[in-house]
């Protein structure tokens, strides 16, 4: 599959930090980097931009935060066409913090919502966008809000934005491939001026076939992750989607390696991927946080007594 405009975020770093506070080292943030440098991957999203005012620096680590003099040390030396994305979240950010793009070494801001806060999206997506950065706005749990307040969403931003990308996101993995054709044309057919994202999790093994479903549907953005590391079930693993996009821009060797050197370990210490309480939150469109808390209970593989406790169909 090689379309030139397609564009392939690696949000290894951020969304693997969902697992483990944001604590990744120095030194494995900036193999990533290199790796990532190395493949051609267009955008390395190292992480959120998130108000030390509202988080502990003590629970969280550096990437919770991604001040740009920790950033600058991580690209120090090494040629590089990846550019450093950054999330944001509505609400957990002080727009001052964030520099003009001609002061920081952050190519692109995301800004991360759902459909009822689009008004504060717009406005903070349109302050980065005045401020020189590329910007996106990511629509989370979409699966929850595909009705007319989603249609509704989309005028708005296309009236009222200078956001380049608009994401499709599956939080909770639920989705499948003809939602996804039907959602990629939705955004396609109102978003004139917009490119558009897909943004996948993998709770029941869907990640990648989903993201190649946007791909056929014309979206050119797309999200990926290393082994597929992320909060929970995971993302699209990067490797996958380098593999079947044929460009020649890529290079998938970096990758493998990477994953050989760092991430085979990193998967004895931490837990992501497919296992069958996200699965089960998938299946029912729910947010993994509950099969998240099994997992780190003493009833972690009681699978069927947490299936009925979200379907209430346990016997009398």
């Amino acid at each position: 599959m090689f379309r030139p405009e397609i564009k392939v975020l690696d949000c290894t770093i951020r969304d693997g930090g969902l697992i483990n506070n944001h604590l990744f080292d120095f030194r494995f943030v900036r193999e990533v980097y290199k790796a990532l440098s190395a493949a051609g991957v267009d955008y390395m999203e190292i992480g959120y931009k998130n108000s030390r005012e509202l988080f502990s620096s003590d629970k969280y680590g550096e990437w919770k935060f991604c001040d740009d003099d920790m950033i600058k040390k991580v690209m120090d030396g090494i040629e590089s066409q990846t550019k450093i994305s950054i999330m944001v979240d509505v609400g957990r950010v002080n727009l001052d913090d964030v520099k003009p793009a001609s002061q920081s070494p952050v190519k692109m801001v995301r800004t991360a919502c759902y459909v009822k806060e689009i008004d504060k999206a717009i406005h903070m997506a349109n302050h980065f966008s005045e401020k020189g950065y590329e910007t996106t706005i990511n629509i989370m749990a979409i699966s929850r809000d595909e009705g007319p307040e989603l249609n509704e969403a989309l005028h708005q931003i296309e009236e009222e934005c200078k956001t380049d990308v608009v994401y499709v996101v599956d939080s909770f993995g639920s989705l499948y491939q003809e939602q996804i054709e039907e959602l990629v044309k939705r955004f396609k057919n109102i978003l004139k001026t917009k490119e558009v994202g897909f943004h996948g999790h993998n709770n029941q093994q869907l990640a990648f076939s989903n993201t190649i479903e946007a791909i056929i549907h014309n979206a050119n953005y797309l999200d990926a992750t290393v082994y597929g590391i992320g909060r929970a079930a995971g993302n699209c693993p990067l490797e996958l989607l380098v593999g079947f996009l044929k460009n020649p821009k890529f290079d998938i060797r970096p990758i493998l390696e990477l994953i050989s050197s760092e991430f085979i370990p990193l998967r004895e210490k931490i837990e992501w991927g497919y296992i069958i309480p996200y699965a089960i939150a998938g299946m029912m469109n729910e947010h993994p946080r509950a099969a998240m808390a099994l997992r780190d209970s003493d009833k972690k593989e009681n699978y069927r007594e947490f299936y009925e406790s979200l379907t209430n169909t346990g016997l009398e």
